[in-house]
């Protein structure tokens, strides 16, 4: 997929004054190479031969494909033309330009690693000379002793939850703001690293997306002036989100145009690759008491002799009182949208509503089910917002309690989760900690089929949730969850399991829920989940063993019954 930084030749024989070698374009593979093919049929068996279509992905502008809808990028072999993705480090490749992402300051300690060594002393120098650079901004110096041409220094943001979306939009301005510097510089070729740094904080892979489908749309527009864009990965954790991310946006065929459509995310930014906002559009209504009338000014100035004027003030009244501005409007320009404070009113105006109404679930013991659903949209946000924080924070204290942990794989090579019910001490559990690190270790499996193993040998021992908490968790998991959960293994289910699971049916989700196979004995479940592949409790081995001990008793008590009533 890509060509590791170790493996490239010298120019010439010569290395650079760093040690590293140099680096040309036509060593590095191009992204529409035959070696970057087959990336599909690389993964997981149990993912090739089932698709299970990306909820968030929505229709837009593109081409249509074979089953019905749009792509949003399309196949576009010029563009695909233009781009490289290469392992190593940027500073090496003989390019016109390579990007530095550094601080406020352009500070050589906080600047991408390497570079300022790799360039010599000139380039700090020169950077203490530019009076900073404000985020999402970039300004170009010269490269010294590396092979490029120019260097390009731009301010990446510091990431946080509440301000998720500015710091996407800070981010997707960064990087075209190098390509735009990079024109107007009359330079071709950039080599681009990873802007986002784990300082500031910036989840990898909502990065990833931010960045490749800004260079995408960038070269939409400016193909003809771009020669050569290079992706730059130094991990191991970026190259495998690039490989699974750039098909998406850079098809180059047919069949990853197809499967890019099902795997988008819904929110994909404008033109610019940007993030659009409902509240920040312009929102001009209709002028209010306008009448149908001719346009009054105009025939009054045509009843003038020539050479006379209009007074001032008779213009303005004039204008004031005429709708000849009817014919210069556009309707649909003056109603793009519907008022957002409008829209978020009706949203909070339905939530009360719920909230106040009668709630037969609430009645019966189920927690607060109300509340209007939340769009695929919604739902991703509020999942990637959960993502980023829980990549925050240390939450040992809850992997200690063996709640939730990873298993082997299925039969049939799907990944397993295995739940422990009886582990479940809500007292001394917080929950909303709880909840961020369920989303945490999830993330890796819900990309692909898997199942869940719940073991509930005991747990009715233990106070649970309600089930409108177990909505909101689903809401937070979101709708590749659903989709690709192949199937939830409850073992030793109780009669208030069940009636649980079927209130969660009726008044939850009757997608997910629906997927509950009962196995009563581990002999059923290892015929789904093989025994190596799990670690089992040993209280769920005990009670196992006493449930089939007892249900033996009780088939001979019965059978002993059987036979006085036959022999009377």
């Amino acid at each position: 997929m890509y060509r590791p930084g170790a493996a490239t030749t010298t120019r010439g024989g010569l290395p650079t004054d760093s040690g590293d070698s140099v680096v040309t374009l036509d060593q590095v593979p191009r992204w529409s190479d035959a070696e970057y093919r087959n990336l599909y049929e690389n993964e997981d068996p149990a993912f090739q031969n089932s698709h299970f279509p990306d909820p968030l992905a929505s229709v837009s502008e593109g081409s249509s494909s074979g089953n019905g809808m749009v792509s949003r990028f399309p196949v576009d072999y010029e563009i695909n033309s233009k781009l490289y993705l290469w392992r190593g480090n940027p500073w090496n490749l003989e390019v016109d330009a390579v990007v530095n992402s550094t601080n406020e300051n352009l500070d050589e300690a906080h600047g991408s690693p390497g570079l300022h060594a790799a360039a010599g002393p000139g380039l700090a120098e020169e950077c203490a000379t530019l009076g900073g650079c404000r985020t999402g901004m970039a300004k170009v110096t010269n490269a010294y002793d590396l092979p490029a041409r120019r260097v390009i220094h731009t301010v990446g943001p510091k990431y946080a939850v509440k301000y998720h979306t500015a710091a996407e939009n800070a981010l997707s301005h960064c990087y075209r703001s190098c390509l735009e510097l990079l024109i107007e510089n009359g330079l071709q070729s950039i080599a681009m690293g990873c802007i986002y740094t784990e300082a500031k904080n910036y989840p990898r892979e909502p990065a990833a997306h931010v960045a490749i489908r800004t260079v995408r749309r960038f070269l939409e527009k400016q193909k003809d002036k771009i020669q050569a864009v290079v992706f730059c990965i130094e991990t191991a954790s970026d190259t495998e989100i690039y490989k699974r991310l750039l098909p998406l946006y850079f098809p180059r065929d047919k069949l990853e145009e197809e499967v890019a459509i099902s795997k988008l995310p819904a929110d994909v930014g404008d033109e610019n690759g940007e993030t659009v906002i409902d509240e920040r559009k312009i929102r001009i209504k209709p002028l209010p008491n306008v009448k149908k009338a001719g346009p009054r000014f105009s025939q009054a100035s045509a009843d003038l002799p020539a050479g006379d004027i209009i007074p001032v003030s008779d213009v303005a009244l004039t204008r004031r009182n005429s709708s000849y501005l009817d014919a210069y409007l556009d309707p649909a320009f003056m109603s793009l949208i519907k008022d957002p404070d409008q829209r978020r009113k009706e949203r909070w105006e339905k939530a009360a509503q719920a909230r106040n109404s009668w709630n037969f679930a609430k009645m019966l013991g189920y927690g607060d089910l109300g509340g209007p659903p939340l769009s695929a949209a919604e739902e991703y946000s509020l999942h990637s917002r959960y993502l980023a924080k829980a990549n925050s924070l240390n939450l040992s204290e809850i992997a200690e309690m063996k709640i939730i942990y990873r298993g082997g794989v299925d039969s049939k090579g799907r990944p397993v989760m295995v739940v422990v019910g009886a582990h479940f001490l809500l007292r001394c559990l917080d929950l909303e900690r709880f909840v961020l690190y369920v989303v945490k270790e999830f993330e890796p499996l819900i990309q692909k089929p898997y199942s869940i193993v719940y073991f509930h040998s005991a747990a009715s021992l233990q106070a649970r949730p309600d089930l409108g908490w177990m909505k909101r968790l689903q809401q937070i998991l979101g709708r590749k969850h659903q989709h690709n959960l192949h199937a939830i293994y409850v073992l030793h289910p109780t009669f208030g399991l069940k009636s649980a699971i079927l209130a969660l049916q009726m008044f939850v989700d009757d997608v997910v829920w629906k997927k509950v196979i009962y196995v009563d004995r581990l002999l059923q479940l290892f015929k789904y989940v093989p025994r190596e592949q799990l670690t089992i409790p040993d209280f769920v081995f005990q009670l196992s063993f006493h449930t089939s001990d007892y249900s033996f008793l009780l088939f001979v008590l019965i059978m002993y019954a059987i036979c006085i009533v036959v022999r009377q």
